[in-house]
């Protein structure tokens, strides 16, 4: 129920119906279902229990791709490996009990848990009615289920709250019309600005597997899920089921694309906001560079800003390499959008133990992450054939399903969070947005600001609070400093030549005081022709939004330093910075890293891992 004054009164129903986290919960009250292996429980060792060599038996969960260097851990410590838990990422073994505090130590171990069963309220989603769930229904760690409720979503859809009415536009590598994205109006595809056309690849289409991911985590709704409620038992759904999704692709199937690309799609999102009964109120963007350039003159911070200034919440991942780099990536480092750090809730509902992984960008302590998600072992929709999808061979079983780990996979978190936010409060600015997310985050005891911002995100408490006055006073960025400068290291290549220096994507030279001021007036497209090159062969302005897509793009004929484009491809360049992934792509129980396209060890899309479900 809504006061007067916009907040939100308490909503009264029975205490094991709300999801709300609470610190210092008791083990059997935060105790999850784990398949196969009954219900495990957060180690929490008694005095005397596991004292010497007593032996005991657990579930060790191991990092993405660490499989064998755990059992060799394990084994190492007097422990006996028994059965693979493939479902969980971990395998059940005999421990002596002084060995627990080593394995948890370990970088290669992500949890120790009790391999015990016990009877509690399920935590399973879809009840939808408050009351209590059959006991036993296991819900899995990383599941849209779990991470639903872990953040308070689930509560926002128990009063009818879905992200209904609120576009999400997401920059990214495309969508593809896999189960759980299919209803009608869920996906509107705008420009694609990508390098796949110009190979002479479908429009739109996901051929990386990221961007599909991502909006899977959104806002995916199966379509027996009844418009205004949440998913119910053996549906899949996202934060904001009922949000819609605005494409704008720029990346190809190997995720190459400039930074230049990424500022037009951005430009276009600001102009088209409104367009043709669209209703974008959110940008999701998962893109960060190794850039260093005072944010107060870098082009792409500039562009995020003009559309926050627009209306628009932009949420960005902060990174994937905190075990590399001090500092967030750019646009990250913006102090105006919403920058989203990892973190790992190690299979739990309270927040005493949870950490933020070492991949996730720390900040510098005058710019921090603004707040945290779960960015662990994300379990979203696979696109089969994608990029993603043949670098992890264990998805070629089949199912519906992969399971992703960065800032992405929180940054997507946040932004449907604030889809709920928004159909609530469809007033609030972006600047309350971000006061309300902050202020009512939940603390995390382990972690410091700089890695954890304001804490964890709580959509519950959010809703309930009372909208702030609230205004950002940063100073703007003028956009006319360094377009190289804004690319970091991050570059792509033709047959071996490097797209650099102030030139954008069709090697036109870059004027930034004047793409600036066209930016900050949302004018930087005129119909088809943006920096003064035309992106198809038809000017967009007299395309029709019927059926709410574009068509007639095309790359062919286009040239760049006298290479023609028509017919060939593109690969990333210097991608060991920042580029996709922060840790590799692995399938479950591999050590072996993906292929070097796919960017081993970069993170400009802000994506630590890939496992398979």
């Amino acid at each position: 129920m809504k006061e007067p004054d916009g907040s939100r009164t308490p909503r009264t129903r029975p205490l094991a119906a709300s999801r709300r986290r609470r610190p210092g919960r008791t083990a059997a009250a935060v105790s999850l279902a784990l398949a196969l292996v009954g219900i495990a429980t957060p180690w929490a060792p008694r005095a005397g229990v596991l004292a010497g060599d007593a032996p005991t038996s657990v579930i060790i969960l191991e990092q993405p791709g660490r499989h064998q260097a755990a059992v060799r851990l394990t084994e190492g410590l007097g422990g006996h490996v028994g059965r693979r838990l493939e479902i969980v990422g971990g395998f059940a073994a005999e421990i002596p009990g002084r060995a627990v505090e080593a394995l948890r130590a370990s970088p290669v171990i992500s949890a120790v848990v009790a391999d015990r069963k016990l009877r509690l309220l399920s935590m399973a989603a879809g009840s939808g009615s408050g009351e209590h769930a059959e006991e036993n229904t296991i819900i899995e760690p990383g599941s849209m289920a779990f991470t639903a409720r872990l953040i308070g979503a689930r509560d926002a859809w128990e009063d009818h709250i879905t992200g209904d009415g609120v576009d999400i536009a997401l920059v990214d590598s495309g969508v593809s019309g896999v189960e759980g994205l299919t209803t009608k109006g869920k996906v509107v595809n705008g420009p694609d600005l990508s390098f796949d056309l110009q190979a002479g690849a479908a429009p739109y289409l996901d051929t990386f597997g990221h961007g599909t991911h991502l909006a899977g985590i959104m806002a995916g709704r199966d379509r027996t899920i009844e418009r205004g409620h949440g998913p119910g038992d053996g549906e899949f759904g996202g934060i904001a089921p009922d949000a819609r999704v605005v494409s704008v692709k720029v990346a190809g199937a190997s995720g190459q694309t400039d930074v230049s690309q990424v500022i037009a799609a951005i430009d276009w999102v600001v102009q088209n906001r409104k367009a043709g009964g669209l209703n974008i109120r959110v940008l999701n963007l998962a893109f960060g560079t190794d850039g260093t350039q005072d944010y107060r003159v870098d082009p792409l911070a500039h562009a995020v800003e003009v559309a926050w200034r627009s209306g628009i919440v932009v949420v960005v991942a902060a990174g994937n390499t905190g075990g590399i780099r001090t500092g967030l990536a750019n646009p990250a480092y913006d102090p105006y959008v919403i920058a989203v750090g990892a973190d790992d809730p190690l299979g739990t509902s309270g927040t005493t133990d949870d950490a933020i992984p070492a991949w996730s960008d720390r900040g510098d302590g005058i710019r921090n992450p603004d707040l945290v998600a779960p960015g662990v072992s994300i379990r979203s929709l696979r696109v089969p054939g994608s990029s993603l999808d043949q670098a992890v061979p264990a998805t070629s079983a089949g199912g519906r399903f992969i399971g992703g780990s960065g800032t992405s996979q929180a940054a997507a978190i946040v932004s449907g969070a604030v889809a709920l936010l928004l159909e609530d409060r469809p007033d609030l600015t972006p600047d309350q947005v971000k006061a309300l997310l902050t202020t009512a985050a939940s603390p995390l005891p382990q972690a410091g600001p700089e890695a954890r911002g304001a804490g964890l995100i709580d959509v519950e408490a959010a809703l309930k609070a009372r909208a702030p006055s609230a205004a950002q006073t940063w100073d703007r960025s003028t956009g006319t400093g360094s377009l190289e400068a804004a690319r970091g290291s991050i570059h792509v290549a033709l047959d071996g030549a490097t797209l650099d220096g102030e030139r954008d994507v069709f090697g036109a030279a870059w004027d930034g005081p004047a793409w600036a001021g066209l930016s900050a007036r949302a004018a930087a497209w005129d119909g088809g022709i943006w920096n003064g090159n035309a992106w198809s062969g038809s000017g967009w302005s007299g395309l029709s939004w019927s059926g709410l897509s574009w068509s007639g793009l095309s790359w062919s004929g286009l040239s760049w330093s006298g290479l023609s484009w028509s017919g060939l491809s593109w690969s990333g360049l210097s991608w060991s910075g920042l580029s996709w992934s922060g840790q590799g792509w692995v399938a479950a129980g591999s050590t072996q890293p993906a292929p070097d396209n796919l960017g081993e060890g970069d993170s400009s899309w802000s994506t630590a891992g890939w496992d398979a479900d």
